[in-house]
């Protein structure tokens, strides 16, 4: 039998699985589809026409795509060193190039479709998209590390709105900064000791693991509270959340185990679907 390595369309045929899973591995496709369906939600919930809708939630698809792809390229080195086998490209150095090529044509598109929505809107979710490159190149590991996400979160809702020529409601902007920060909190939480090995010191890694879910709580029940406040829902539909949100916030802080976490997300949850429905 011949030992020599496999070339030409059979090689090609093996590596295509490996770069498309290292394309979905590396995007950070929770996160990217969570904003996206946000972003759609948002979208509908402003009454944007459907063609509108459509290229705003693809240039929000692209930017974060983007921004997932540069996140694992410049972690590649980071991720190696904390020995993160489920990152493909600190695994294997063959799909770093695909990857790169991808991230570059997710921020051609991204620019093009954020464009096409209008100046101010296209300038805004850029905007967006530069502050989260931001974090990924160096605000991840300064106390600084919540302002892009509040800045991201935040600028989202202007986005929907300048699409369609009007300012956003004040609450739209204040409660979904503050989901931001409280996303950050959470989303980092898995990641503390990989973070803490490689030299990273955000805002999450100085509270430190004890205390991130409590205050994640705690910014949760502002921004129900600012949405709720902006919004101005029905007494009994208030009263009905505030009671809900503030059950799982105790749980946040007296509970043990991963429920803490859960409830914690529980809240952002909630939080995330009051901005939709409070329009």
């Amino acid at each position: 039998m011949s030992t020599r390595p496999v070339t030409g369309v059979a090689a090609g045929r093996s590596s295509s699985p490996s770069h498309a899973r290292a394309l979905v591995g590396a995007a950070h496709a929770g996160p990217a589809l969570a904003v996206t369906v946000l972003a759609a939600l948002l979208s509908v919930a402003q009454g944007l026409p459907a063609t509108t809708t459509a290229v705003l939630v693809a240039a929000v698809l692209a930017g974060q795509l983007s921004i997932g792809w540069s996140n694992d390229l410049v972690d590649r080195s980071r991720d190696r060193a904390a020995g993160r086998g489920d990152k493909p490209l600190a695994a294997d150095d063959g799909p770093v190039a695909v990857v790169r090529v991808a991230c570059g044509v997710a921020v051609v598109a991204c620019v093009v479709l954020s464009l096409a929505l209008g100046p101010a809107a296209g300038l805004v979710h850029l905007a967006c998209v530069a502050s989260a490159w931001a974090y990924n190149v160096w605000l991840k590991a300064t106390v600084w590390s919540w302002v892009p996400y509040a800045v991201s979160f935040g600028g989202l809702t202007a986005v929907v709105t300048l699409a369609d020529g009007e300012a956003p409601p004040w609450w739209w902007p204040v409660g979904a900064a503050l989901l931001g920060v409280a996303a950050h909190l959470l989303n980092v939480l898995p990641d503390l000791a990989d973070d803490a090995a490689t030299g990273v010191r955000g805002l999450p890694h100085r509270l430190g693991e004890r205390r991130i879910a409590p205050v994640a709580a705690v910014v949760l029940v502002a921004a129900t509270t600012v949405v709720l406040v902006g919004a101005g829902p029905p007494v009994a539909a208030t009263v009905a959340v505030a009671v809900v949100v503030l059950a799982l916030a105790g749980v946040v802080v007296v509970g043990t185990g991963r429920r803490p976490f859960v409830a914690a997300v529980a809240i952002a949850l909630t939080d995330a679907l009051l901005l939709v429905v409070a329009r």
